[in-house]
């Protein structure tokens, strides 16, 4: 482990440093002229508006925070492209977990090691600056142990270490294959793990690679249909009897397709919402991913417990789980922020606008997640999945802020297609354009520069390991 500690050492030791930004985004609002400074850890020190500059050194375009990605299935990234040809006239999510399960079964640790590090390479040079990695992958093919049960979960944090990436890791509990106990199948059996063993996996990961301003250690409960009333409890107390898990992430599935619903009011003559919210007192810590089928109680709940629900657009359109009530949430002031789940597609932009049009969409009007306060769609939704993203990765990443960590992206500011924009424009061009090019010129993370002029340093190394990875995967 003596490669993981010194790469860590990059992170944290250090003199800081310092930015002038003629325009940055903050969480009031665009201000200009802002001296940012941070320190050798990588937290802001300042951030101060109308500065001088004081000879520091000068943004390539306006600022904005980095977006975390609170959603994310590093593996699935190589399947992009494997699942666009139609099986059967009823193709749904359900058709389309039967062809991921055989995909997985294919995967060894360093086909995972090369899919991610290309994977965050890509999340970082989009503007994502951390992830939330929903990790389920915990065995060989078979479902035997790795002679380090730890062995794919350290292949993850190994690819997030290489490329720079913020990680809040979120091992998996998964049980069973379907509401009622079901036994799981045959191509369930690389996920099957008990509560003891998750709670041990956190504690062996803490000791190789512990807890630290890059790095976070949660948990993710499957969903309902694959996780008991008993396991679930036993999981969030045994969490919150561990070093650093009083506070820790709690990330679940639910409500994400409308034969979840079905099947959950089947069984027990509930909703699933409204059953995790009778077995369990949700908070801040909580991620609730996609919610995306919920009743006039549940948004209610869910506002109430001041949970963050996970909005993954691209991957809720691909699969054809359908489209959340988002005005509904948003005005009623839920925390939310987006993930890129399957990550077909790796661009927050990209999630941003299609979170606004699936609305326009549905209610036949534009403009549908403005407010009278915020009038700018664009404003409004960065903004707030920044927010909404930093409470789900239990990390301070909530923007450009004293406190926080510097993790930040500087837009290239002669982009022909950004240059000249007023700082009321510039966020609805970035994110309601299509753009030639990538309109992200430089990446911060915790003050450390991981691309530059729109490059990271591994990238070239990170494809050929890449596509060594998917040859091997789509052999015969």
């Amino acid at each position: 482990m003596a490669s993981h500690r010194e790469q860590d050492l990059q992170h944290l030791d250090g003199a800081g440093g310092t930015l002038f930004c003629p325009l940055a985004l903050l969480p009031e609002g665009w201000r200009s002229d802002v001296l940012l400074r941070w320190d050798g850890a990588g937290n802001f020190l300042s951030v101060s508006a109308d500065s001088e500059g004081g000879g520091a050194p000068r943004a390539a375009g306006p600022v904005i925070a980095g977006m975390p990605n609170l959603h994310s299935h590093a593996f699935q990234r190589a399947m992009a492209g494997l699942t666009e040809t139609m099986g059967s006239p009823t193709d749904s999510f359900w058709s389309w977990r039967t062809l991921m399960y055989r995909f997985a079964q294919r995967l060894q640790p360093q086909h995972l090691e090369a899919i991610a590090r290309q994977l965050y390479i890509e999340m970082l040079k989009s503007g994502y600056t951390s992830v939330c990695e929903f990790h389920y992958l915990h065995h060989a093919p078979q479902g035997q142990s790795y002679a380090d049960p730890a062995e794919l979960a350290l292949r993850v944090l190994q690819a997030a270490q290489e490329a720079g990436i913020g990680m809040t890791l979120l091992p998996v509990l998964y049980q069973q294959g379907g509401f009622g106990g079901q036994p799981p199948s045959a191509q369930q059996a690389r996920f099957i793990a008990s509560v003891p063993w998750l709670l041990d996996l956190r504690e062996r990961l803490q000791r190789a690679l512990p807890e630290n301003g890059m790095r976070r250690y949660g948990m993710a409960p499957h969903s309902l249909r694959a996780v008991s009333a008993q396991s679930l409890e036993a999981l969030v107390n045994g969490l919150r009897a561990q070093p650093g898990g009083q506070d820790a992430p709690l990330h679940i599935h639910v409500a994400e397709q409308v034969r979840e619903v079905e099947d959950c009011l089947a069984w027990c003559g509930q909703r699933p919402v409204q059953l995790l919210l009778s077995q369990q007192e949700l908070d801040a810590r909580w991620c609730l991913v996609h919610a995306t089928h919920m009743d006039d109680a549940e948004y209610q709940g869910v506002v109430a417990s001041q949970a963050v629900v996970g909005l993954c657009p691209t991957t809720e359109a691909n699969l054809g789980d359908g489209i959340i009530d988002a005005p509904r949430l948003l005005d009623a002031g839920a925390q939310w922020g987006i993930g890129s789940d399957s990550n077909i597609a790796i661009n927050p932009r990209s999630e941003l606008r299609l979170l606004e049009y699936g609305q326009r969409l549905h209610h036949r009007r534009r403009n549908v997640l403005a407010s009278g306060q915020a009038p700018a769609v664009a404003d409004r939704l960065y903004v707030q999945a920044v927010a909404g993203g930093a409470r789900a990765s239990g990390r301070q990443v909530a923007g450009l802020a004293v406190g926080q960590r510097a993790d930040f992206v500087v837009l290239d500011g002669e982009h022909v297609n950004l240059a000249g924009r007023s700082a009321s424009q510039l966020l609805s061009a970035l994110v309601f354009g299509e753009h030639e090019g990538n309109p992200v010129h430089d990446v911060h993370v915790a003050g450390r520069k991981v691309v530059s002029a729109g490059h990271h340093a591994l990238e070239e190394h990170a494809r050929q390991a890449y596509r060594q990875a998917v040859a091997d995967l789509l052999k015969d």
